[in-house]
């Protein structure tokens, strides 16, 4: 590749690189202040390349690429070049990770103890961790929680908060410091703009924390909320795995201990302010 960025995000390193400078000085700009991997050598590849070289002038295009791979990806715009970049990292550690289970999930800590949100997409899980990160929570992750099968520890993996649509204006309006990425319109996903988690997440993105809650918010609804038994969040947080399956007894094993020794609680929230005074009163209840 012509052009290389290594960064160190939590417990996984990434060696990103592109056809094109534009994507990797992004890259850079927005993970300035995150470490290299340690040793130098990373533990994931990726790769953001033109299927065929006159695709790298003449509309170009990005396909993505790495140690691991979906064949039937659709290529990217180069102004989407972020957005591509996070998706193929995103795709490494999905595909790849063995040390820890991955849950599709935001995660935040407070004194030592984690609060997990899991949901489906449009659950509003980014936008609940962001907006807690602005109230003194420290950021884990918004896309994966990491779960070490050894210890029960929730691990952090705090890149770029993918945030969409109206989540943009509400995240600049709560945290007007924070630093930004180029604004990609018209996406899969909506108008989408990524934002830089605040240097507390980062300074401590190798600190571990104790699951104390696990929370599946459910956006667009009045007010409420309902205890989630283990077996139900069993099967959900399976569903929200990207390698339970591939981790085997150690997968099932700390799956099981999750659940079964720490509550989860399904929450309905018609707003973000509403949902924020859920969070706190049923975390101040523990």
């Amino acid at each position: 590749m012509r052009h290389v960025h290594h960064l160190q995000i939590g417990p996984a390193s990434f060696r990103v690189g592109s056809d094109w400078r534009q994507p990797i000085a992004a890259l850079a700009d927005l993970y300035r202040d995150y470490p290299a991997p340690v040793g130098g050598v990373a533990d994931y590849s990726v790769r953001l390349f033109a299927a065929r070289p006159w695709r790298r002038w003449l509309r170009p295009a990005i396909t993505l690429g790495g140690d691991f791979v979906l064949p039937d990806a659709v290529p990217m715009p180069l102004d989407w070049g972020v957005l591509a970049a996070e998706m193929a990292m995103n795709l490494q550690l999905a595909l790849g990770e063995r040390r820890y289970l991955l849950l599709h999930a935001s995660a935040v800590e407070r004194d030592g103890r984690a609060l997990v949100m899991t949901g489906i997409s449009g659950a509003g899980k980014s936008t609940l961790a962001a907006l807690l990160s602005a109230r003194g929570w420290r950021l884990m992750g918004d896309e994966f929680a990491l779960l070490d099968p050894a210890t029960g520890l929730i691990h952090a993996f705090p890149r770029l908060v993918s945030l969409k649509n109206e989540s943009v204006a509400v995240m600049r309006a709560a945290r007007p410091e924070a630093r930004f990425g180029p604004l990609m319109a018209d996406t899969p996903k909506g108008d989408l703009r990524h934002m830089v988690p605040d240097a507390a997440a980062i300074a401590r993105m190798a600190d571990p924390a104790t699951p104390a809650l696990v929370l599946y918010p459910r956006f667009g609804f009045d007010a409420a909320d309902r205890p989630v038994p283990p077996g139900e969040g069993f099967v959900r947080l399976t569903q929200a795995s990207t390698n339970y399956t591939a981790l085997g007894e150690a997968g099932f094993d700390a799956l099981t201990r999750l659940v079964t020794t720490v509550p989860g609680i399904a929450i309905d929230y018609p707003d973000t302010d509403g949902a924020i005074a859920q969070v706190e009163r049923l975390w101040a209840a523990l």
